[in-house]
């Protein structure tokens, strides 16, 4: 560590709690109480019950869940394959080239979401490219709102990414598809499921863009908890918040997994 006294690491430790706690820690434990609760009227909830979790786990938030699942796989596999090639692209550009790449990926993340929502609304609504009322407009919503981390994860990894391989692999004989297909992306391995994680993450829980694009048969779950929610079923809305956490959690660990043997590696 760089903090080298005893009592300096307790003082960070301390503060560290002091910080996580009320911040992060405190709001999802909340969520969870309210899980398993039937009433809530003083400081802690009574009346405990896995009722709620009947209503998150089957019907049609299982559909959404299901929903959201497929969406943030397929959204996220999406901006990994654009995100990572745009960022390998553009590190063989120039220092404009690579700057204009940078800010175009990032845009959709500097507005937002709702505007991005918007956009894809107006621009797919119409031939020739008819996508509003089908699953496929909210999939390419999430895709350019999460396609920027991607690209930034890459890009990062690339400038940290040691051009003696590649240069070694070329005088060698070896093309640059073959480069890139045996050095380049074995090496960039980490940083590429770093960013399939979080765009996965991003896209189970967004839900500004989503609200304006969803056709009713394609109802993910950050839409179920905010009509549970606003329809006054707060418990309801709690144990599929919860279930919401706990599976994106649970994709999070494999990816974490796959992303510690691509380290080793």
């Amino acid at each position: 560590m760089l903090v080298h006294s005893r009592a300096a690491r307790w003082a960070i430790r301390l503060v560290f709690f002091l910080l996580f706690l009320p911040l992060f820690a405190v709001p999802l434990l909340v969520i969870l109480a309210a899980s398993f609760a039937t009433h809530w009227s003083g400081a802690f909830p009574s009346g405990p019950t896995v009722a709620h979790y009947a209503a998150a786990t089957g019907g049609d938030a299982l559909r959404a869940l299901t929903t959201s699942l497929v969406t943030a796989v397929t959204a996220g596999l999406l901006a990994l394959l654009v995100g990572a090639w745009a960022a390998i692209a553009g590190a063989s550009l120039g220092g404009r080239g690579k700057r204009f790449m940078d800010a175009l990926f990032v845009l959709p993340v500097a507005v937002p979401s709702v505007v991005v929502g918007l956009s894809v609304l107006v621009a797919f609504s119409r031939p020739p490219l008819l996508l509003n009322g089908t699953p496929w407009i909210v999939i390419l919503a999430h895709t350019v709102l999460v396609t920027a981390f991607a690209h930034q994860s890459v890009s990062a990894a690339l400038v940290r990414l040691d051009p003696g391989y590649a240069q070694a692999a070329a005088s060698l004989g070896a093309g640059p598809a073959y480069t890139l297909w045996r050095i380049r992306l074995p090496l960039l391995l980490p940083s590429l499921t770093a960013a399939a994680g979080l765009c996965f993450a991003l896209s189970m829980g967004e839900l500004s863009a989503t609200m304006m694009l969803y056709p009713p048969d394609w109802t993910p779950l950050p839409v179920e908890v905010f009509a549970a929610t606003d329809r006054g079923s707060l418990f309801t809305g709690a144990a599929v918040a919860t279930v919401l956490m706990a599976s994106t959690l649970l994709v999070l660990l494999g990816v974490s997994r796959i992303r510690t043997r691509a380290s080793y590696r």
